[in-house]
């Protein structure tokens, strides 16, 4: 039987939806004073996460929200189908180092993606590290990994239950055995080895205060470097400002060994500062190549001391560039290998002697091979619509390997060879569906202020019609720089195959057409974020793809804030909207874990004139009592600590406390899980967690914008 006969048989017409009610928040009476404007924040006792009133609430959130998600007809379904759609065979592009590959692979439905080696490319795969055999719960993730030039050393690090907080060890490649090494208290770093392989540079935090891991404020990072077989303590300090406690530091060493690189980023801006150091003279200073967050520059490689990067200085969509460090005086000239051209770059390696550059054409990759010298060679043919990732490897390799994904082609795995400029198939998962059976197209409609915006639309083939009333998800991000592109994702398949459509809108904040488009979605201009979005919505109900009953959104972490503005701002345009995540009280963001450091896209409540657009805007502020809302399921996890979750506990205390309308508002708190991916393709997340998060998501959905949904509002013929 087809799945959506299934559920049309399983959820039949929906009944009217009972009165729930809600449990009581802890509340006060706080009132703060923000340059004059007096703001209650009735909710502030849930900021506390432990607090036994906080606990009690929660407790009784989450009964509450089972005994709704648990009784939906056709649950079970949905969680078998997904379940078969995410049991498929997941690999990485491999990365070579000493002779040696290495990538990871999940046989489908592992919680957590081994590492394997390979000692030769044709050869029999094995593990090497298992990060399911870390936990019984398959809640510690394999965090990033690094290994050393000759290969038989691998630095990697691990996450608990979702924290960014990671532990570093070492491994011993050809034994499998870890070294006596562990690093902690690392956020936000890799590792990259020195070139005899003694040791790694890193970036680290101090120690925080016991009990005060997952919500205080982080700063003050300082690079290290960490000798093989000494303790942490002993680690030497490479570079530090307490002067500056906002900069974050990424030291990479160049391939040659000679040059230590120390990107430096303030906040989550794209703009950075780039010091380096001679390693082949060991009392050398830094020398401050880029010192003033002027603009993005992405070292790339060397040759010599010639420094290759991408930058946006007087080119927003991105180009690559030459300096001689050699005679780089206090202002660096910059000479164009490969100018700016009409497409943003979002990546460049430099591997095979050759600049692998992916562009984004209306939010699908396209990727060019130029010369050391910036001559174009030729287009690297890809499959369809989709998005690319990957050509690592060091510039004299004769092959790279990539990565191929689309809305219905799961990531298949490329090898790239130099020497004959082909690509061929590495690694391709066998699915449980035909990709054949299912199409997408992109459209462009005009927002607000007439830009057009780019959106995909996915669905079985043959559906891309107008219908209606068909059920349609649309899900949006818009911030940081970050670019939506096409991506395959088991819940998305699954609601497809239930009948329902899926729109990607590639809204202004990303970098979908370059830092242009990044800056005209941030800081003042945010609310062309949330114009962007709700005209997606409003041009899929004027073309009759669906209507306001059948139109959920979607959206996770600066997404979720996304979501509920948006929410908040057109209540009458939706039927459903899942807020995962969210970043939702606009004026306390910065006061908590790594928050401050989104300013750069925000602003901060510090500053009076920022305040003003914060607070026009901030889903918890702007909840509006005796409003009809439509159903919200907002999701949050107790180990969040890059957006606590006291964001999400606060915004759905003052949407229940606001409901008029018969929908509901429920929130699902997960346990020992974090920020997280939210997706099949890769998170620290466990597998398990993931299907059951998702299952509820899209009983939620479609119990609630289904073809029953509003089945009995409509007039009998």
């Amino acid at each position: 039987m087809k799945l959506l006969a299934l559920f049309a048989i399983a959820l039949g017409a929906a009944a009217a939806v009972s009165a729930l009610t809600y449990p009581k928040a802890p509340a006060s009476n706080t009132i703060d004073d923000y340059h004059g404007t007096k703001v209650a924040d009735p909710y502030r006792p849930l900021e506390d996460p432990d607090a036994p009133a906080t606990r009690k609430w929660i407790a009784a959130e989450n009964r509450l929200t089972r005994s709704y998600l648990d009784a939906i007809p056709g649950r079970k379904e949905i969680e078998k189908r997904l379940t078969a759609l995410w049991n498929y065979e997941r690999y990485s592009p491999p990365a070579g180092h000493g002779g040696r590959y290495f990538f990871t692979r999940n046989d489908g439905l592992q919680n957590q993606s081994p590492l394997y080696v390979l000692d030769r490319l044709d050869g029999e795969p094995r593990v090497l590290l298992d990060p399911n055999t870390l936990s019984k719960d398959g809640t510690v993730s394999l965090s990033g990994y690094a290994v050393s030039n000759d290969g038989k050393l691998l630095a990697y690090g691990t996450s608990s239950g979702g924290s960014d907080w990671n532990e570093w060890h070492v491994r011993d490649v050809d034994t499998g055995k870890d070294r006596p090494d562990l690093l902690r208290w690392i956020k936000f770093s890799g590792a990259s080895w020195a070139h005899d392989d003694s040791g790694f540079y890193y970036s680290r935090y101090d120690e925080p205060a016991k009990g005060t891991e997952l919500q205080a404020v982080v700063k003050n990072q300082k690079l290290f470097f960490h000798r093989l077989g000494t303790p942490q303590s002993e680690d030497a300090l490479v570079y530090a400002r307490p002067d500056q406690a906002d900069w974050f530091y990424f030291g990479s060493v160049t391939d040659d060994g000679r040059w230590l690189v120390v990107t430096i980023a303030e906040s989550t801006s794209p703009k950075t500062r780039v010091y380096y150091r001679d390693l082949s003279k060991p009392e050398s200073d830094f020398v401050k190549l880029f010192d003033r967050f002027d603009a993005k520059y992405q070292f790339i490689d060397d040759v010599g001391t010639t420094f290759y990067f991408l930058t946006d200085k007087d080119a927003p969509r991105g180009r690559i560039v030459a300096v001689d460090v050699a005679s780089a005086g206090a202002e660096p000239k910059l000479t164009d290998v490969v100018p700016q051209g009409d497409a943003a770059i979002q990546g460049v390696s430099l591997v095979g002697d050759r600049f692998v550059v992916d562009y984004l054409v209306d939010a699908s990759s396209r990727v060019e091979v130029f010369s050391l010298a910036g001559k174009f060679e030729k287009e690297i043919s890809l499959p369809t619509l989709g998005t690319v990732d990957g050509f690592s490897g060091r510039r004299t390799d004769r092959e790279t390997f990539y990565s191929f994904v689309s809305f219905a082609y799961p990531v298949r795995i490329y090898r790239y060879d130099f020497d004959t400029g082909e690509s061929s198939i590495f690694r391709e998962p066998k699915v449980p569906f035909r990709p054949e059976d299912f199409e997408a197209r992109e459209v462009f409609y005009p927002s607000k202020d007439g830009t057009k915006i780019p959106m995909f639309l996915v669905g079985k083939k043959g559906t891309l019609s107008p219908s209606g009333d068909r059920p349609t998800l649309l899900y949006g991000y818009g911030g940081f720089d970050l670019a939506q592109t096409p991506t395959y994702a088991a819940r998305v398949m699954t609601w497809i195959e239930m009948g329902g459509l899926y729109a990607l809108a590639c809204i202004r904040g990303g970098s979908e057409y370059g830092e242009e488009w990044h800056q005209a979605g941030m800081l003042g201009k945010k609310q062309n974020v949330f114009d962007d979005f709700a005209w997606a919505g409003k041009w899929l109900i004027a073309e009759q793809y669906t209507n306001p009953r059948h139109l959920a959104i979607h959206g996770r972490s600066n997404g979720g804030l996304l979501i509920g503005a948006t929410v908040n701002q057109h209540p009458e345009l939706f039927g459903a909207a899942i807020a995962q995540a969210g970043v939702m009280d606009m004026l306390r963001y910065q006061k908590f874990t790594i928050g401050w450091a989104w300013a750069s896209d925000y602003g901060t409540s510090d500053k009076p004139d920022e305040f003003k657009w914060l607070y026009a805007y901030s889903p918890v502020h702007n909840v509006k009592k005796g409003t009809k809302y439509p159903a919200v399921l907002v999701l949050t996890a107790d180990h969040d600590d890059r957006v606590v979750p006291g964001h999400s506990f606060k915004y759905a205390a003052a949407m229940q406390a606001a409901q008029a309308g018969p929908a509901p508002i429920l929130i699902r708190i997960e346990t020992r899980a974090g920020h997280g991916g939210g997706g099949d393709l890769g998170s620290e997340t466990s597998v398990t967690k993931q299907i059951e998060e998702s299952t509820d998501i899209l009983a939620f959905l479609w119990k609630n914008v289904g073809p029953a949904a509003g089945a009995a509002s409509k007039p009998k013929k």
